[in-house]
């Protein structure tokens, strides 16, 4: 078969799929990802059969709108759970479980191995001396990770269990964990209405009873959640409602459970943006999620031209190979209820999937199947937005900008060796082009720096370096700013996530100077995360305070092969405090 008449009959083909099947947005709550749906017939004329060349460039323009590999999203219900304060005796509690949080002092006993803990005294004696009798039985202590959940006749709940919370009781970690077991235990048990009560409160001051709320209800939500979006068969969470008992009631309370719920939504939105594939999940879809909260969130979403028009040349050379287009995503909220006294500006590396371009990864450990998460900070960032969108705080003003693209490999490809220049007028030289984020926050800084931002964080999943460095659990943090790293490092401890401070020194940007350019856009192995965030700060403004995420290690979990949402909480915990 001649080879114009062969490529006439791929690109009707591909046209014909083309055609029929197209993603459009759905803006849930749950998921604004990809449904499928029809469009008009695309119409094509040619006076004669297309040429190789022409048919190939036909393809890329198409096949893009074609859906690889049929994948489409279910449309799952959000998960719903109702928080709720109370201040009622623990044996007179009615529903499916009552969980227990239980420190290992509390599993103090007398000469006749009876509890001394008031609470656990308590159920034991409604339960006729069973509740101890069984902890000892599957030797509970209270340690870190156990529990244990019994069926017995006797209290208002169908079963009770207790859940270790170890000897740090203080620490939101713990009871984040606490939430979580809850969350397993009800899932185990089919439970649709949880209680939870600590065992031992009274040491507690109302602002710690405030963040206990918050911890255990927000690791119960995120605890019940299963992405199951790509999965053929999934079932409905059990878990309806959760009742917290005993660390007191009012509107205080309640206000901080209606945050927990917000600020959950954002982190789900931000595990779902992590686990969609690269074939849902385009540069396109993501900037689809900017019409949500359009009553206090504006959206403007810059396309290839318009990124010309500001010189983006770093960005536009990371996305040049890839037949999906890049989309530059800037959102805008500002307070419904009076002027803005800060500007604030959170950027989120957004590669929808890295091959590393020409310096392709591979080999052991070079995690290319794992790459859709390397818009791990974008997906922070939106998250955040979503939360930030639905909490409304007063005050501050806060620009979310992701420059998403994927970094691919083709003929119209970025090269190692090319000189790339950014939009504040640097050139840089693509030693690597593996190391592509960078080129793409480096656009993506500038832009927020001329938002008159005062304040700015970018989150990256930028280097493995800051992975051997800090483990898969700890987030780098890089500024010259004392006062900003306390703001961020602040907001972690009430979160719960992990960070720890790394050096920016100075001395090591010598090796990412340039013979041809004024920087290369890598160094050395060693200090790789450093320089990396050396890099950066060359794509700030000098007068904007600036701080730099490397979250390369916690954006997943490694044990659940699912995202984390790592960092939602953090950003919206700090804007929060900068809006009081």
């Amino acid at each position: 078969m001649r080879r114009d008449t062969l490529c006439g009959k791929m690109a009707a083909i591909v046209l014909s799929l083309a055609s029929s099947l197209v993603y459009s947005s759905s803006l849930s709550s749950s998921s604004f990802l990809t449904k499928l749906r029809p469009i008009p017939v695309l119409s094509f004329s040619f006076s004669s059969p297309p040429s190789y060349l022409q048919c190939r460039k036909l393809m890329a323009r198409t096949v893009t709108k074609a859906t690889l590999g049929l994948t489409k999203p279910v449309d799952i219900e959000p998960l719903k759970v109702s928080f709720a304060v109370k201040d009622v005796e623990v044996v007179e509690w009615k529903g499916d479980m009552l969980a227990v949080g239980v420190a290992e002092k509390d599993m103090a006993r007398d000469e006749k191995k009876k509890f001394e803990n008031s609470i656990l005294k308590k159920l034991d004696a409604q339960l006729g001396g069973l509740l101890a009798e069984a902890s000892l039985e599957q030797d509970f202590t209270g340690k870190a990770g156990q529990s244990t959940v019994l069926r017995l006749p006797g209290l208002g709940s169908k079963r009770v269990g207790l859940i270790g919370l170890g000897l740090q009781t203080s620490a939101v970690a713990a009871y984040r964990g606490l939430g979580e077991a809850v969350a397993a235990a009800a899932k185990a048990a089919q439970a649709s209405n949880v209680a939870v009560v600590l065992a031992s409160s009274e040491a507690l001051s109302p602002e710690s009873k405030l963040s206990t709320v918050s911890a255990i209800a927000s690791g119960t939500m995120l605890g019940a959640y299963e992405d199951t979006r790509f999965k053929s068969e999934s079932k409905k969470p059990a878990l309806q409602s959760l009742d917290i008992i005993g660390l007191g009631t009012g509107p205080d309370l309640e206000k901080k459970l209606k945050q927990v719920e917000d600020v959950c939504s954002g982190v789900i939105l931000g595990k779902e943006l992590v686990n969609a594939p690269a074939n849902v999940l385009t540069p396109e879809e993501a900037s689809k999620i900017a019409s949500m909260y359009s009553d206090v969130l504006t959206a403007k979403i810059l396309d290839v031209e318009q990124c010309k028009e500001l010189k983006m040349g770093s960005y536009l050379g990371v996305a040049a190979a890839s037949a999906n287009p890049p989309h530059f995503i800037h959102l805008c909220y500002k307070p419904p209820g009076g002027p803005a006294k800060a500007k604030l500006g959170l950027v989120g590396k957004g590669l929808t999937f890295d091959s590393g371009g020409y310096n392709i990864k591979t080999g052991p450990g070079c995690m290319i199947e794992l790459m859709k998460f390397d818009m791990g900070g974008s997906a922070a960032v939106l998250g955040a937005a979503k939360a930030i969108g639905q909490i409304k705080p007063p005050g501050v003003e806060v620009h979310f900008i992701v420059a998403a693209c994927e970094n691919m490999i083709s003929g119209t490809g970025m090269r190692p060796g090319d000189i790339v220049t950014a939009s504040n007028g640097k050139t840089i030289e693509v030693n690597n082009t593996d190391a592509e984020g960078r080129l793409t926050l480096a656009d993506a800084l500038v832009y927020a720096c001329n938002q008159g931002v005062e304040k700015v964080i970018d989150l990256a999943t930028l280097t493995g370096a800051c992975i051997v460095a800090l483990g898969p659990s700890i987030a780098g943090v890089f500024t010259p700013s004392d006062d900003l790293a306390k703001e961020v490092l602040a907001a972690s401890e009430v979160t719960g996530e992990k960070f720890w401070r790394m050096p920016l020194e100075e001395s090591y940007w010598e090796s990412m100077k340039s013979g041809v350019a004024d920087m290369v856009n890598t160094g050395g192995r060693q200090g790789g995360s450093i320089t990396a965030a050396l890099f950066l700060k060359q794509f700030v403004d000098q007068k904007v305070q600036w701080l730099h995420i490397d979250m390369a290690g916690p954006v997943l979990d490694e044990k659940k092969r699912t995202a984390t949402g790592f960092g939602v909480s953090t950003l919206v915990e700090w804007v929060l405090k900068n809006s009081s």
